[in-house]
C-alpha cells in the first residue's frame, strides 16, 4: 500500500466540522455508556518495521518449504508466470472491494468479464459467474441449482475429493436435503450403481472429472443417464485438463463447477483459491452470485454491468437460490492474467506435459517389486499406487527435500505437473528402489 497516507489531525478535524461535531465521542452518542470501553486497550507497545519483519520472518521460518511437489489431490504445483503475480498486486487490484457501486467500478467488472469469459472458453460454456468462495463451495452450490420443490434428493460419486464430499453434505443437511452417494467399480463411479439410484427425485448428480484418484469418468455416458431421468448433471473439472480433454458443454453437462486454483494460484497453505461455476443458457438465472455483463452507456462507449442476480441481497428472500455475498475476485483476476498470458496452446503445454510425466513415473515406480497400479484405468496426472513400506519412502523422500504423493487408506497417490523435472522422477525411483531393496 505504497500511496496510503492516514489522515492528519487537521484533516480529521475538517471531517468532523463537517458533520457538525467537535470530538469523536459524538459519533458515538446513541450507544449506552456501559458498552463503551473507556480504558486502553491492552496491548504491547508498538513495535518498528525492522522488529516486525524479524517477528515475520521467524514464524515464517518454520514453514517446511520443498523444491519438488508430487502431492496433488485438490491443490496443484503448477508453473505461474510472473505476470501473474505482479498484475494482481496493483494498489488497484489489491485494495479493491466488491463492486457495489457498479458504475464506479468499470475496471474491476472488466476485469470479472474477463474472466467469466475465459471460464466459459475453457468449459464450452454459455455463461460463468464471478467466482465463488473455492471448489468445494463451488459443488455446492451447484447442487443446489439443481433442487425443485418435487426433487430434493442429489447424488454425488463417491469418487470426489473428500473435502468436496464434506462441503457438500453440509450444505445438503442444512437445507434439509438428501444426499446419496453413487460407489465406485474399479475406480470410477459404477454405473448400473448410478441407474439404480436415479430416481424420479432425484435432481442432480455430481461427477468430478478427472476423480481423486485421477481417472477419467465416463461422463457422457453419466450425462446420458441423468437426463434419462430427468435430472441435471453437474461435472466437476480440473482447469488444466479441460485444455486437453472434452469440454462439459460436450459431455452434456448442464452445470460444470471445479478449484481454480491451478489457473496461476500458488499453494500458500491452502488458499485463498476461487471456485469457478459455468452453466448452460438455460440455467444461467440460477448462478449463484454475480455475474457481470457487457454494454454501452448512453454514448455508445463499453460499460460493464452487475446482471441476473440470484443472491438475497438482491431478489426477495424467498426466492434467492443462495445466500454466497461476496465473490473471490482477486483470485478470479489472477485467474485470467494466467490464462491469458499461458494461452491456449500454454495450457494445453502444461497439461500434456503433467499428464506424460505422471505416466513415466507410474511406469518407472510400477516396475519395482512390490508396486503396483491399483486401479488399471486412464489416467491423467494422478494415480494410486500400493506401496509396501510407504511412510519409510515418504519419510526418505522428506529428507531429499522431495514431498511424496500423499497416504491415503488404499495406498498412496501420486501426482505429477510439468514443474516436476525427469531427474527428479528418475531421484524418486531410485530412492523408493533403496528403501524397497
Amino acid at each position: 500500500m505504497g500511496s496510503y497516507v492516514p489522515n492528519t489531525p487537521s484533516e480529521r478535524k475538517s471531517m468532523l466540522n463537517a458533520l457538525g461535531l467537535e470530538s469523536y465521542a459524538e459519533l458515538y452518542a446513541d450507544v449506552p455508556a456501559s458498552v463503551l470501553l473507556n480504558r486502553p486497550l491492552n496491548l504491547e507497545p508498538g513495535k518498528s518495521e525492522l522488529e516486525v519483519r524479524r517477528e515475520m520472518r521467524k514464524i515464517a521460518d518454520k514453514n517446511r518449504v520443498f523444491t519438488d511437489i508430487l502431492r496433488g489431490a485438490g491443490a496443484y504445483d503448477h508453473y505461474i508466470p510472473a505476470v501473474a503475480k505482479s498484475i494482481p498486486q496493483k494498489e488497484e487490484f489489491l485494495t479493491a472491494y466488491t463492486p457495489y457501486q457498479a458504475e464506479m467500478s468499470q475496471g474491476v467488472l472488466q476485469s470479472i468479464f474477463e474472466y467469466q469469459t475465459m471460464i466459459c472458453e475453457l468449459t464450452g460454456m454459455a455463461v460463468s459467474n464471478a467466482s465463488v468462495y473455492d471448489g468445494a463451495s463451488a459443488a455446492a452450490e451447484a447442487l443446489a441449482m439443481c433442487r425443485d420443490r418435487k426433487r430434493t434428493v442429489s447424488l454425488i460419486s463417491e469418487g470426489v475429493n473428500p473435502d468436496v464430499l464434506a462441503v457438500v453434505k453440509s450444505y445438503c443437511f442444512a437445507s434439509n436435503h438428501d444426499l446419496r452417494i453413487i460407489p465406485l467399480k474399479d475406480g470410477k463411479t459404477d454405473l448400473d450403481a448410478l441407474k439404480e439410484l436415479l430416481s424420479d427425485d432425484v435432481s442432480g448428480v455430481f461427477v468430478q472429472q478427472p476423480n481423486f484418484y485421477g481417472i477419467f469418468e465416463d461422463c457422457e455416458a453419466v450425462s446420458a443417464l441423468v437426463h434419462e431421468r430427468g435430472a441435471m448433471f453437474v461435472m466437476g473439472c480440473n482447469p488444466i485438463a479441460l485444455a486437453i480433454i472434452k469440454t462439459p458443454a460436450e459431455c452434456g453437462a448442464d452445470i460444470a463447477t471445479g478449484e481454480g486454483q491451478p489457473l496461476g494460484l500458488p499453494l500458500a497453505y491452502g488458499g485463498p483459491y476461487l471456485g469457478f461455476m459455468a452453466a448452460t443458457a438455460k440455467h444461467m438465472r440460477k448462478l449463484p452470485g454475480r455475474i457481470v455483463g457487457q454494454t454501452v452507456d448512453r454514448d455508445g462507449n463499453t460499460a460493464y454491468v452487475l446482471t441476473l442476480q440470484a443472491r438475497e441481497q438482491h431478489i426477495r428472500r424467498e426466492k434467492a437460490s443462495s445466500n454466497i455475498c461476496s465473490n473471490q475476485a482477486l483470485c478470479a483476476l489472477t485467474a485470467a492474467v494466467y490464462m491469458s498470458a499461458m494461452g491456449e496452446r500454454g495450457i494445453r503445454d502444461a497439461a500434456m506435459q503433467s499428464m506424460a510425466k505422471a505416466h513415466y513415473l507410474q511406469e518407472r515406480l510400477c516396475s519395482i517389486d512390490g508396486v503396483e497400479l491399483k486401479y488399471q484405468a486412464p489416467f491423467f496426472h494422478e494415480f494410486l499406487l500400493k506401496m509396501p513400506r510407504a511412510g519409510e519412502i515418504l519419510a526418505e523422500l522428506e529428507k531429499a527435500g522431495i514431498l511424496g504423493g500423499l497416504p491415503v487408506d488404499d495406498g498412496v497417490l501420486w501426482c505429477v505437473t510439468e514443474k516436476v523435472s525427469r531427474e527428479t522422477l528418475d531421484r524418486v525411483e531410485a530412492i523408493c528402489r533403496e528403501v524397497l531393496a
